[in-house]
């Protein structure tokens, strides 16, 4: 077994949180980024990565199953960028604290221990119940004042199916470049090097890394 720290990462995405800032996979990624580089004492050797996209009401999730029996397995940590990631339920959340064979951390809060971790998901569901209440009374309100409601939805939707389109034909266009290099044998660090060269921005208006280059491959299937 190797004498590093060991984690298995997992991430969860929905078609609704795809459009919120700091819920979508890269924003994930970004946060487990920065806890293995910059909340450990001893470097973290990753030895899985999980991924299921599905609604966050839903329980029955597969790569988490699977990364549950790894990290049970391995003796190692299940490391998550926000704890809704995991689930939005206490109960969900607490049944999983308590197995002795799964230590759980969570990047966005890399000091937090498991009481804590049971507060916050107790807090974070208190005010979802709370704001679902408030959003269903300001409607009530509105419909009976005659205000004809679903316009600001379906602009909404408009907007996120807008956003999507561009970040689909910003991907397709780097691809053109990223896919030879790839073919030809370069490095990710080379393939990154080269798109900086060629002032090339990521989606975010940023720098290129390696693992930037390896998420654009793995999204285009390659």
């Amino acid at each position: 077994m190797s004498e590093k720290p060991a984690a298995g990462h997992y991430t969860r995405v929905s078609t609704e949180d795809q459009g919120r800032s700091g819920l979508g996979l890269e924003a994930q990624r970004r946060d487990i980024d920065i806890f293995l580089s910059n909340f450990s004492e001893e470097p973290w050797e990753v030895i899985g990565e999980f991924q299921d996209v599905l609604s966050g009401k839903n329980d029955d999730r597969p790569q988490l199953a699977a990364a549950l029996k790894m990290v049970r397995e391995a003796g190692a940590e299940l490391l998550i960028a926000k704890l809704d990631r995991l689930s939005r339920k206490v109960s969900f959340i607490a049944n999983i604290m308590e197995d002795k064979k799964v230590r759980l951390r969570v990047a966005s809060m890399p000091f937090a221990d498991n009481f804590q971790l049971h507060i916050y998901a107790a807090l974070a569901e208190q005010e979802r119940e709370f704001i679902s209440k408030r959003t269903k009374a300001a409607l009530q309100i509105a419909k009976e004042k005659g205000v004809k409601l679903g316009g600001l939805r379906d602009k909404t939707m408009k907007r996120n199916e807008a956003i999507q389109q561009k970040a689909k034909r910003e991907a397709e266009k780097v691809m053109k470049i990223i896919g030879p290099l790839r073919q030809s044998g370069q490095t990710l660090a080379t393939i990154a090097g080269t798109l900086n060269d060629m002032e090339v921005a990521t989606s975010r208006g940023g720098q290129w890394t390696p693992m930037q280059v390896k998420r654009a491959l793995e999204r285009a299937g390659g």
